[in-house]
């Protein structure tokens, strides 16, 4: 790499970091320092150090009606775990299925998973089905919408990683009497393991931080989730920047911590399925 090529990547390097830093970190920053001022400085809205620090904010968020975050944080967790659970067994088998075979069924599959990607959820049909089914304001109801929604992404990014993976394997472990479960979990599974950090990752990101499906499917403050607090609370703190802005980050901060900590496995997970050998 000549000198010049060294001085232009160096300076690349240097303008997306800035343009990261203005993007990302100084909003951030912003809202933090906004968070720990009392109630007359935050409302200034001004970018500058609190004369005097106010952890307590970050208490009294907590405190309010009668703990209704904690109450909240738990039920986006019941949720998450519950949807990443079953779109980890559900799509590491459907992957490999239409990966593997070759046949009408699963070029049909595919097809129908693909549609999943392209065509919106329709609001109306589903709770009407849902109260059917007795699921509507349920969190099992709310655990199978997430999941259902996310299947056809998940669905190909396991597809993409089998495709990696030779054959050869599975034929060595057929010669020697594996049957076609055994050899899928006691080989291809394991060998799944970067893609399904990398879909464990992005989908409880993804599941933690909606806020349109249980707006709708699953309405009532004893069911709130993380993401509804937060759209309760700009009623409520209006006027209370500090209260407010200590809200969003507690709502932000575990998803953004669990992201850069394990960015570079989700990297890795979506990469490594690329290319094909």
């Amino acid at each position: 790499m000549t000198k010049r090529k060294r001085t232009y990547t160096m300076l690349g390097t240097l303008i997306g970091a800035v343009a990261a830093a203005l993007v990302f970190v100084v909003p951030f920053l912003f809202m933090f320092l906004e968070s720990v001022k009392d109630k007359k400085e935050s409302n200034m809205l001004k970018f500058s150090l609190p004369t005097q620090w106010h952890f307590e904010n970050y208490g009294q968020v907590i405190k309010n009606n009668n703990y209704q975050l904690l109450r909240a944080f738990k039920n986006s967790a019941i949720i998450t775990v519950g949807a990443v659970l079953l779109l980890v067994v559900i799509c590491s088998m459907a992957g490999y299925f239409i990966q593997r075979r070759g046949d009408r069924l699963s070029r049909a599959a595919s097809n129908y998973i693909t549609i999943g990607l392209m065509v919106p959820p329709s609001i109306m049909p589903t709770i009407w089905i849902m109260q059917g089914l007795h699921l509507y304001k349920t969190m099992p109801g709310m655990i199978l919408i997430e999941t259902a929604l996310t299947i056809p992404f998940t669905t190909m990014l396991y597809r993409s990683f089998v495709a990696t993976i030779p054959i050869e394997l599975e034929e060595a472990a057929m010669v020697d009497g594996c049957s076609s479960p055994r050899i899928f979990t006691s080989i291809i599974f394991r060998l799944l393991q970067p893609v399904t950090v990398t879909a464990v990752i992005l989908n409880s990101v993804t599941v933690f931080n909606d806020f349109m499906n249980p707006l709708y499917f699953l309405p009532g403050t004893k069911n709130a989730t993380i993401q509804l607090t937060l759209y309760s609370y700009i009623s409520l703190f209006k006027t209370e920047y500090n209260l407010l802005f200590a809200n969003v980050i507690l709502v932000v901060l575990p998803m953004l911590i669990l992201f850069l900590f394990l960015n570079e496995k989700i990297v890795a997970g979506m990469t490594s399925g690329a290319v094909k050998g």
